[in-house]
């Protein structure tokens, strides 16, 4: 009787030891999972230089791609590593193309679009922003030593072959060019240098980063800054944080980009500009 009442117990022991081992793992489990989801996601293309490009390896400091051998560098990467830090997450770079982009956002793929996005009204009506973190003028790119190089003004372009990228206001405001000769809105920028080198097209209007960025890539090409420029609202010159619709992250970004001083974010620009690849 004591023999069974003896192995009884160690039975029952054995049990409940196997029970406090099953838990202790899924709590593991569970601190390792909420663990990774304290992560910033940050989408955007990777092909926008000097806000944004891909480069082979982690050279001056660029950020792991994630789901790929491939690393980011450039003007937005820098500012998603100071939210990340801000806001004591792990930076992941979700690569995503453009028009995926907001998708991407409202989805719950990432958390945080930072591509070189305008703040337009049309995307505020499916998504919020932040305050600018950047604000540039726009520019035509043109050949280097051709009929438009000496250009003043956009009326100047009358009769010229321009276009922009697609699904952004750089292309919508060619419309204010006289007679001007709209082409097709293209991709990304590698795209439109090969299309102005090889004359399909006269020029191509862009941010000033892209003029600098295009015309130290090849001396080729020329940078055209109008006395008589574009007309455009604020939000379309200015670039944001993209946030899902009534996010905590918006007030918190703002925090921490009110810390960064124009100055900080001219050097920081001036630096992409320097060390983007040259492809791109």
């Amino acid at each position: 009787m004591k023999r069974k009442l003896l192995l009884l117990v160690a039975i029952s022991l054995t049990f409940v030891m196997l029970l406090a081992g099953c838990g202790s793992n899924n709590d593991a489990e569970q601190t390792t999972t909420e663990g990774e989801t304290d992560t910033l996601k940050v989408g955007l293309e990777c092909g926008y230089a000097p806000f944004n490009w891909t480069q082979m390896n982690d050279s001056n400091d660029g950020v792991k791609i994630d789901g790929n051998a491939e690393y980011a560098g450039g003007y937005d990467v820098e500012i998603a590593k100071k939210l990340a830090k801000g806001l004591n997450k792990e930076l992941v770079i979700v690569k995503t193309e453009w028009d995926g982009l907001v998708p991407a956002l409202t989805s719950g793929k990432i958390d945080v679009i930072i591509a070189g996005m305008s703040p337009t009204a049309e995307r505020k009506e499916t998504i919020d922003f932040s305050d600018n973190y950047y604000k540039s003028d726009l520019v035509m790119v043109v050949k280097k030593g051709g009929e438009f190089e000496k250009a003043t003004s956009i009326q100047d372009f009358k009769g010229a072959k321009v276009t922009a990228q697609l699904n952004t206001f750089h292309y919508s405001v060619i419309d204010q060019i006289k007679d001007v000769k709209k082409g097709t809105a293209m991709d990304n920028f590698p795209a439109m240098r090969v299309a102005l080198e090889s004359g399909v097209i006269d020029g191509y209007v862009s941010e000033r980063p892209e003029g600098v960025s295009a015309t130290n890539a090849n001396e080729k090409y020329a940078m055209v800054e109008f006395k008589d420029g574009f007309t455009t609202s604020d939000d379309d010159t200015a670039i944001a944080v993209g946030v899902k619709k009534g996010s905590e992250l918006t007030e918190k970004i703002n925090k921490i980009l009110a810390e960064i001083s124009q100055e900080e974010r001219t050097q920081i620009m001036d630096t992409a500009i320097k060390n983007q690849p040259a492809a791109q």
